[in-house]
């Protein structure tokens, strides 16, 4: 990796933070529920759904710092991978171009026209979008692939999907300073372990972290948070635990059980879960209530990236007063 200064990178993040004006610190609110007080417990969701409309939560916090030192490094151009509904590549895209830098979007699977909304959005900023198979999508990080990347579209920054990688580990790591309330449990959601790595990171003596993997077989992410925590603090925690059993099928599958929760949540709390990545994490955290897993008199905090697209998500994070580009 190039060297940047590191006044120069924080320069670079202090640019993009004014052009784009994320909503930060994101807000924390109490979720008064029934079924929480019935076991003596608090639930405060940290919104960090409300930090911008199109770098939400967890990707302005791994994707800042990433574009900044990218920047600063002297790179003009920045490639990443995600499928064809990723947020994390919408989010490059918009936060790239208001940097001034190249953005090139690998999709996995095959191209469709028209673009879907979250492409659409990517083009809109002057990503250049490219396909890859699925079976060499797999094949993501190695060597040769790169290769064939670069000789397609000169040199590049490389980014992996979901912004996971040490810098972008450092950056979810500030999530926990900003919770001013006292808290014994954060919860997140699952993808890459990027950001459940550096939340655990985060956390104050006595304090613990769950992931909530949306990925079937979850339990391979153990070892990439640990090796995540190593490159970005050079060594790993033992602060942090994932709960596997609530991917719901796999990634972007459903059951009754889930579409019953996100239904039964909006009822309850007017708010209407994603239901790839914060519906899954939600529906664990109650399922663990209700079991008696956290101990009476904890306050637990879930991190919330997202929530249900369409126009009322719009309307809220837009009266937010983060700026839509």
């Amino acid at each position: 990796m190039d060297e940047a200064p590191a006044a120069a990178v924080r320069g670079e993040e202090a640019r993009l933070a004014e052009l784009l004006r994320p909503r930060l610190p994101s807000p924390l609110d109490e979720l008064v529920d029934d079924r929480m007080a019935a076991r003596g417990l608090r639930l405060l969701l940290k919104r960090d759904d409300l930090v911008h409309p199109d770098i939400p939560g967890n990707k302005w916090r791994k994707l800042a710092p990433n574009l900044a030192w990218a920047h600063a490094a002297g790179h003009d151009t920045v490639l990443t991978f995600g499928g064809a509904y990723s947020h994390h590549v919408r989010a490059v895209a918009v936060a790239g171009a208001a940097l001034g830098l190249r953005t090139v979007g690998v999709i996995r699977g095959e191209e469709h026209r028209p673009l879907n909304p979250v492409l659409a959005r990517a083009a809109e900023h002057g990503m250049h979008l490219t396909y890859l198979d699925r079976t060499s999508y797999r094949r993501r990080t190695s060597p040769d692939l790169a290769d064939r990347l670069r000789a397609a579209f000169g040199p590049f920054h490389l980014l992996p999907e979901g912004g996971s990688n040490a810098l972008g580990v450092r950056g979810a790591a500030g999530l926990p300073a900003e919770i001013t309330q006292p808290f014994d449990v954060l919860c997140c959601s699952c993808g890459t372990g990027g950001t459940l790595a550096g939340l655990a990171a985060g956390l104050r003596p006595g304090q613990r972290a769950v992931g909530f993997p949306v990925l079937r077989g979850g339990d391979f992410l153990a070892d990439d948070i640990r090796a995540l925590q190593r490159a970005a603090f050079g060594a790993a925690t033992t602060t942090w635990t994932l709960e596997c059993g609530f991917h719901c099928g796999g990634y972007a599958r459903t059951t009754p059980d889930l579409t019953r929760f996100i239904a039964d949540f909006a009822d309850r709390h007017g708010l209407t879960l994603e239901p790839v990545y914060e519906a899954k994490m939600l529906l664990g955290v109650f399922t663990l209530v209700a079991a008696g897993d956290f101990r009476p008199g904890s306050t637990i905090v879930a991190v919330v990236n997202a929530l249900a697209d369409g126009p009322q998500s719009s309307a809220r994070i837009a009266a937010a007063g983060v700026a839509t580009p």
